[in-house]
């Protein structure tokens, strides 16, 4: 809208100007009878915001739970009625957003957070693909510069796109219009024109982003949270250069990044796969085979990667030396004795085939913390993770003593070696931490990772 106004000359003179300024406009929401919240916002597409505004807060998770959804902009509400109740007691929250953002405090947050699908590295040339698109569409932003906007991509390709005076307004309206057409937003990328705040990150985990990309900054809240959730984090897009603050091993460059020299990555391929009924390594994510997700990472991480298998020629698609243990039906300390044998270094990080999440950061930090040690293994809120850790040649004696012993417990082995072990509380707040011990055993936790993109039993 425009409003009348004076502009200053240099010439020392105001001149009368009509200019076009936001509109900001009141929406009162009622959710069954009970007046919820005032949602101050551009006016149009009032109903994606309301549906986008309510699936953030919990309170819907799919079309089918809204019995109506009428907004009203002669008197400025919105009049919802959904399955269900609301609670009883809410606890109302300001946030940072413009005029004054509102969102709620409530119970089983985590259970509403949409995992990201597994996914190769994002190429520099969708995050400024993106952010072009994005600037093309906020002509309002250009007018008169009080407009915020975001959009959501894949493979550099806009989805869909927002606009609103408040930048956790644009998300809310994006989730809603999701949610009515359809569509499924989990490894998505965000790009916003505004500072990506932990509100702005909270929303995006609720969906399922695996990106987020801005020309401007991001708060230190919002960097911690990412980093927490595993989601990218791009700031300062312009020019041609960026800056990533939380989750770099999402960007395509940091496979070019130097490698961890001294240590050979090793994929333990045997075993029964009882639980699942087939052979779990080459069960597919989107067409790739899950042990080609864990060969692809350690490879970008470490000179060799060799794969200890009593089956070769079911892995002919991985460019690697395939190493048969000379054990077989000794289980995982077979596997480990098989790798150290084999392996070109003296240290070897050595994980299972089914674990899909490995997080770099996690695995730059043993291998800088392994020192002399003969073992060195990370500690998860379950314990010691004997198949995330990283062994030297110095075990070999010892476990081969064991093997011919037919002693098969590595935990047994750790007293009787120069264990260094890793807490938890050192490891929890490095990128993706959590999800680097997940792994897949049954087809419930597969089911997960193809639905939804994550497993649903920790590695053991």
């Amino acid at each position: 809208m425009a409003e009348h106004c004076f502009s200053y000359t240099p010439d020392g003179t105001l001149t009368p100007a009509e200019l076009e300024v936001v509109r900001e406009f009141p929406l009162r929401l009622l959710v069954n009878d009970r007046e919820l919240a005032t949602l101050v916002a551009s006016p149009h597409e009032l109903r994606f915001l309301v549906a986008g505004f309510l699936r953030l807060q919990g309170f819907v998770t799919s079309v089918d739970d809204f019995q109506l959804l009428s907004v009203c902009e002669d008197f400025g509400a919105a009049n919802v009625r959904i399955k269900g109740e609301l609670p009883e007691r809410l606890k109302p929250v300001l946030t940072s957003g413009c005029g004054t953002g509102i969102t709620f405090s409530l119970p089983g947050i985590e259970s509403r957070i949409a995992r990201q699908p597994v996914q190769p590295p994002h190429q520099p040339a969708t995050l400024f693909a993106l952010m072009d698109q994005l600037s093309q569409r906020a002509d309002q932003y250009k007018s008169h510069g009080g407009i915020h906007s975001a959009a959501v991509g894949q493979n550099g390709r806009l989805l869909l796109y927002a606009e609103d005076l408040g930048r956790h307004n644009t998300l809310d309206r994006i989730a809603g219009e999701a949610l009515l057409k359809g569509i499924d937003l989990a490894g998505t990328m965000l790009a916003t024109s505004g500072r990506v705040s932990s509100e702005m990150v909270a929303k995006a985990t609720l969906l399922g982003i695996s990106l987020i990309v801005s020309r401007t900054s991001p708060t230190d809240m919002a960097i911690r949270l990412c980093r927490e959730q595993g989601i990218c984090l791009v700031g300062y897009l312009r020019g041609g250069r960026f800056t990533v603050y939380a989750c770099p091993e999402k960007i395509a460059p940091y496979a070019e990044l130097p490698k961890i020299a001294g240590i050979t990555g090793a994929i333990l391929a045997g075993g029964t796969s009882s639980r699942m009924g087939t052979n779990k390594s080459l069960l597919e994510v989107h067409g790739t085979p899950l042990i080609q997700l864990v060969y692809e990472q350690l490879a970008r991480l470490f000179p060799e990667v060799i794969l200890i298998t009593n089956s070769p020629d079911d892995y002919p698609f991985l460019p690697c030396r395939s190493i048969a243990d000379a054990f077989p039906g000794a289980g995982s300390l077979a596997g480990v004795h098989a790798a150290l044998t084999a392996s070109s270094t003296e240290r070897a990080f050595i994980v299972a085939c089914d674990m899909p999440w490995l997080s770099a950061d996690l695995i730059h930090y043993l291998c800088a913390h392994a020192g002399d040690h003969d073992v060195t293994v990370a500690t998860s809120p379950d314990g010691l993770e004997p198949l995330h850790a990283i062994y030297s040649k110095g075990c070999l004696p010892l476990i081969t003593e064991w093997l011919h012993g037919d002693k098969r417990c590595i935990y047994d082995l750790y007293p009787l070696l120069d264990t260094k072990e890793i807490p938890w509380s050192e490891i929890n707040d490095l990128s993706g931490a959590t999800e680097s011990f997940r792994n897949i055993n049954t087809p419930t936790d597969y089911q997960m990772l193809i639905t939804k993109g994550a497993p649903t039993q920790p590695n053991s």
